[in-house]
């Protein structure tokens, strides 16, 4: 019964994904700088722990005009999954929260539902801030702790910088059209 049961419920669960996917990627990627669907059009990379990590390529006129992929961060209630999307040049698009169990109230305020804390990262890149300047402000950074809640906003700026970090390293092949 249960085989049966995961059956019939694995297929709206992917599509369920698929669309939360869809809803994360518009997001992060302005629909209108390109005109294919990045998820199609995706292509998967190694990081630094041999993980794979799948890169969503928005493209237009066969040129890719941004990416966007998971980063994560450890929160004060677990794993938080961002999705962050970057142009060509390595500024960051947009960022959102796609999973986390952060404190109702406190670290729940990376939702851009809750509050706009995460679109302060939107234009910015390795370097503008300085790279050092990438820590919240109770560590010596640029960015913005909440009240109560420092873990969350360091484990997010910490991912985003990874992220940056990573785009840096393989913007050959995430820009590489075939």
């Amino acid at each position: 019964l249960l085989a049966t049961t995961d059956m019939l419920t694995a297929d709206p669960i992917k599509l369920r994904q698929m669309e939360d996917l869809q809803a994360s990627l518009v997001q992060v990627i302005p629909p209108g700088i390109h005109d294919n669907n990045p998820v199609k059009d995706a292509i998967v990379l190694k990081d630094a722990k041999g993980k794979d990590m799948t890169i969503y390529r928005a493209t237009r006129d066969n040129k890719v005009t941004g990416v966007a992929y998971e980063v994560f961060g450890s929160g004060y209630g677990g794993e938080i999954r961002l999705i962050l999307g970057i142009d060509p040049d390595g500024k960051v698009l947009g960022v959102r929260a796609t999973e986390h169990k952060e404190t109702p109230g406190l670290g729940d305020k990376i939702d851009a539902a809750k509050t706009n804390w995460i679109t302060a990262f939107n234009g910015l890149f390795l370097g503008s801030p300085p790279v050092d300047k990438w820590k919240v402000k109770k560590d010596g950074g640029q960015f913005d702790q909440f009240s109560g809640a420092t873990i969350t906003p360091r484990a997010v700026v910490g991912a985003i910088r990874g992220g940056l970090e990573f785009f840096a390293e393989h913007k050959a092949q995430m820009l590489e059209m075939h």
